[in-house]
């Protein structure tokens, strides 16, 4: 991976437009024969006033220069409305590109820097800090590129009639420029601390919508909206304290940087006057002065975004820059769905005490094997390593023989089909949600494994069938419908290795019972994991692997386990007292 940190944000900009650099070129070149042509109707109205104050009376005279400066108009409008095209299509086909390549790059992340970050900062990332790119790649690298070559042309045009004049007319623009230079002291720290209160402010919202059902149950709206609205309210009086310090400055600068006449007229009238200038080379020289700052002032427009710019790139990158799961790209010979953990520990994040310490485990294809132990025990984090959610700390996992970090992730997530106790479902018809599992499986196939999932008969009372649209996040069905159409989707993948972590936990027992028996027939054959927490559905098992403390205190059979292993002893006999009072 290239490394970012060690570039300018102007070198990662044109990495990031690489792939459409001859179109930002020719926009850029557009943009200059734009801006020049705005500039000629200057130079013709130098011309004709000078013609006036001459006496010239010839109309075919001010017919030519008239023409002249109509014909350098349509060039800016023809050229500058060219340019700005092409550099709109290059820029959103590159936020396109970008945008992509920072989707692509979440799915080779590792689960816990996912989960560790706020959603909302993603979204803030991947829409709001790509969108505020465009700016800076649609309008600044052509129209400030053009606008500020041309003044510089006009400089030297100016030297060549009048040097004196010439360096008088920048004056004003010096001097603006210095109040402008003082008024962006710390900006970029400004910024930093803008960005963190959009943060906070987008968090606040997020988890107050999340959390709104638990919110209303425990009646601390109040409390929580007070949390929303001092976010709000952070984030608002940020924004008005930054203007309020930048106004005397900003307010100078763009008082003074227009103001060049003011040294312009009395230095040229002095001039003309002691005879060191002619009147019609300083008539030039006033209205080509004037020309100068409208491009600069175009320019300066662009500021902010310059001032961003770092803030912004350096959050994409963030995301960029990530540490990526430690896999193979190129595609293993898996031999069979064996799966062996040697010596494995893990510990999430730095500092914290180990989820899982020296875990070996051999899981043989084709059989059931059950995780089963105390809450915060490690089962789990045990499941998702095995479906490559993370990366070991300690140890290796095999998959067919094959050390996981030699399979791809692609590869990998072809294996195993993982169904979680956090159901989650597009808002998108049941039918489109279960063919997630298998795109191109037909209505009949979706239909039948719908069927053996347990879920076909509530489908076909909903309104609209298996094209009812289930809502965000699967909200307009129950926990347990949702479960079920999740258990679905995964069965349709036909992967040879199925987690079911703690699938069926939103269920009553008697449907829980109904699904599990369809999950014995519908994973015959394949490598089934299950962490349950009702053992009465696991009795069943080809191994039951108690864990405890991220170690595995005892493995075998259900009959084995009661006689050998007391935790395992416990946990049934709590189970089936719960079972009996039920």
């Amino acid at each position: 991976m290239e490394d970012y940190e060690k570039q300018s944000s102007a070198n990662i900009l044109m990495e990031w437009g690489k792939k459409y650099q001859s179109q930002f070129i020719l926009s850029i070149f557009f943009a200059v024969i734009g801006v020049a042509g705005g500039i000629v109707p200057y130079f013709c109205a130098a011309q004709m006033v000078g013609g006036l104050l001459e006496g010239n009376d010839d109309f075919h005279f001010y017919d030519i220069w008239c023409g002249a400066a109509l014909a350098g108009y349509l060039v800016k409008i023809i050229f500058s409305c060219t340019s700005t095209s092409i550099s709109h299509k290059a820029t959103y086909r590159s936020l396109k590109d970008l945008r992509i390549r920072l989707i692509k790059k979440l799915t080779r992340l590792p689960m816990g820097t996912i989960l560790d970050t706020p959603s909302g900062q993603y979204k803030t990332v991947i829409v709001e800090r790509v969108e505020g790119m465009e700016p800076t790649l649609a309008h600044l690298i052509p129209e400030m590129t053009a606008n500020v070559l041309i003044p510089i042309f006009i400089f030297i045009y100016l030297l060549i009639l009048d040097w004196r004049m010439a360096f008088i007319s920048i004056i004003t623009l010096i001097v603006g420029m210095s109040v402008m230079m003082y008024g962006m002291r710390g900006y970029a720290k400004r910024y930093e601390g803008a960005v963190l209160a959009g943060r906070k402010m987008v968090n606040a919202i997020i988890e107050y919508i999340n959390g709104i059902e638990v919110i209303k149950t425990f009646n601390q709206s109040a409390g929580s909206y007070k949390k929303y609205a001092d976010a709000v309210s952070y984030n608002g009086n940020y924004y008005i304290d930054w203007m309020r310090d930048n106004q005397k400055t900003m307010c100078a600068y763009q008082a003074i940087l227009p103001a060049n006449l003011l040294t312009v007229l009395p230095a040229g009238l002095y001039f003309w006057a002691t005879g060191s200038i002619a009147f019609h080379e300083l008539l030039t020289i006033i209205i080509l002065a004037l020309g100068i700052i409208g491009p600069i002032m175009a320019a300066f427009t662009f500021t902010d975004d310059i001032a961003v710019l770092g803030a912004n790139v350096a959050e994409i990158n963030d995301i960029l820059n990530a540490v990526e799961l430690n896999r193979s790209e190129t595609d293993a010979v898996l031999d069979g769905s064996d799966i062996q953990l040697n010596d494995v520990s893990f510990t999430y994040g730095t500092g914290n005490e180990q989820a899982l310490d020296h875990v070996s485990l051999r899981i043989p294809a084709g059989t059931m094997t059950a995780l089963v132990g105390p809450s915060g025990s490690g089962k789990s984090t045990l499941a998702k390593l095995i479906a490559g959610f993370w990366d070991v700390t300690e140890g290796v996992i095999h998959i067919g023989d094959v050390e996981m970090k030699q399979i791809p992730v692609s590869q990998l997530n072809c294996q195993i089909a993982y169904v979680s106790q956090d159901t989650y479902l597009f808002n998108r018809s049941i039918r489109e949600n279960i063919r997630m599992g298998n795109l191109h499986a037909s209505d009949k196939e979706v239909e039948e494994v719908a069927k053996r999932a347990g879920c076909d008969e509530f489908i076909r009372k909903l309104e609209h069938g298996y094209d009812t649209l289930v809502g965000t996040a699967g909200g307009s069905l129950s926990g347990g419908e949702r479960q079920r159409i999740t258990i679905a989707r995964a069965m349709l993948k036909n992967a040879p290795i199925v987690i079911l972590d703690e699938a069926t936990a939103a269920m009553d027992p008697e449907n829980e019972a109904e699904i599990q028996r369809a999950l014995s027939s519908l994973t015959k054959g394949k490598t089934l994991i299950i962490i349950a927490h009702r053992l009465s559905t696991i009795v069943d098992a080809d191994q039951i692997v108690v864990v405890n403390h991220g170690r595995i205190e005892a493995a075998g059979r259900q009959d084995e386990l009661l006689l050998q292993c007391p935790l395992y002893q416990e946990m049934w006999n709590a189970h089936m007292d719960v079972k009996d009072q039920a």
